[in-house]
């Protein structure tokens, strides 16, 4: 745990000195596009914060191969090699179209060769589905089912990506649960060592985060763009898929798991959805709010979660920190519910579930019911 606290705080102190380079290099050059009709913010901001993170999260991944801990993942290193070009590929073409707007054929089409970069050099796939131990059909079906999964989370990212703060802070805390989940899930498998790839990349996703929020907070000096955010799904997905794709479950009276058999099966598959529960549920939305429209699902508009609330009479702030609760609640609720299950706790997984039901209770109240300076100051703000 040592190590892992020493890679969150180094890639977090990192990724802090190049973003702030690269927003010192983006004002000095003016590389910042014109304000849109979707954007929230007034004043013209820098879009590059995602080539700050790739530099800082890549300098610390090929750092950890001169480090004894994480030997055991540089054994087999045509993972990590492959999820280091894949995220070059999304970076490159995200910033471009951060500077000059690309054709969302052309994005859509790095992120699926970036996905089969990962898939098909890195090996990174869904071979298993951890519920008895089923085995995915064929290499073929295995194939087409990880691309598919890491591009949807990519863009699911991505599309949440429209406040100050919104992408970095949600997956901070994601990332925090889903960390949490895989070193418990590496003790209660009895594995010889904590060391993993997917526990790593969630530690460097945490420290990545962590370096760039304070530029991101509201009001940003500087944005990710879709670089940093394609960036953070593609990683996010490679992370849930080395844990999930790979786990084979004990079957019979579940013993791993705990005494909640069906739940104990279903967790490895759920927490990792439900960490980008509201990125996913968000781009779900879009893409059939604008597919009925007869526009490509790409086409951007004004009317994803974060804008919606805006319209409420929520602060950009305020809509950012109830982001923040939501995904808490339920990402957290999950894994109580996990841990729950394997430490038999009274109950097994109800303690989990009431904090679920106490959360979401919780955030409907704050979200379907603007604070009172928010709904006092949007007359002025929309004059």
């Amino acid at each position: 745990m040592r190590l892992y606290l020493a890679t969150f705080v180094v890639t977090a102190l990192v990724t802090f000195g190049l973003t702030w380079l690269v927003l010192r290099v983006s004002l000095r050059y003016k590389l910042y596009p014109e304000i849109r009709e979707r954007d929230v913010h007034k004043t013209p901001t820098p879009r590059l914060g995602g080539v700050g993170m790739f530099l800082g999260a890549t300098a610390v991944i090929l750092t950890s191969s001169q480090i004894p801990f994480f030997s055991i993942f540089w054994a087999k290193p045509e993972p990590i090699w492959a999820i280091l070009a894949a995220t070059a590929l999304i970076v490159v073409v995200g910033v471009a179209d951060d500077l000059w707007d690309l054709d969302w054929l052309i994005k859509l089409g790095a992120q699926f060769g970036a996905a089969a970069i990962v898939v098909g050099f890195g090996g990174v796939q869904m071979y298993t589905i951890p519920l008895g131990g089923q085995t995915v059909v064929s290499s073929a079906a295995s194939f087409t089912i990880t691309v598919f999964s890491i591009v949807v989370v990519m863009n699911a990212v991505n599309f949440i990506d429209g406040l100050d703060g919104l992408v970095a802070g949600v997956a901070l805390i994601a990332n925090g649960v889903f960390f949490t989940y895989t070193y418990l899930l590496g003790r209660d498998f009895g594995a010889s060592s904590y060391a993993n790839l997917a526990s790593f990349l969630a530690v460097v996703l945490l420290g990545v985060c962590a370096g760039f929020l304070p530029l991101n907070w509201n009001p940003a000096k500087l944005f990710m763009g879709d670089s940093g955010a394609l960036m953070i799904g593609l990683l996010m997905s490679c992370s849930a898929i080395l844990v999930t794709g790979t786990l084979v479950p004990a079957t019979g009276d579940n013993d791993v798991f705990g005494r909640s058999q069906l739940l104990g099966a279903f967790i490895p598959i759920l927490l990792p959805v439900v960490v980008v529960l509201l990125p996913l549920l968000d781009f779900g939305m879009a893409v059939i709010r604008r597919m009925s429209r007869g526009k490509s699902p790409f086409s951007p508009d004004r009317k994803h979660l974060h804008h919606r609330m805006l319209d409420m009479g929520h602060s950009d702030r305020d809509a950012v920190l109830i982001f923040y609760a939501w995904t808490t609640v339920v990402s957290l609720s999950v894994l109580l519910m996990y841990i729950g299950t394997t430490a038999a706790w009274p109950g097994d997984y109800l303690f989990g579930l009431g904090f679920l039901i106490l959360g979401v209770a919780a955030c409907l109240v704050v979200t379907l019911i603007p604070a009172r300076s928010a709904r006092d100051a949007s007359p002025v703000e929309n004059s």
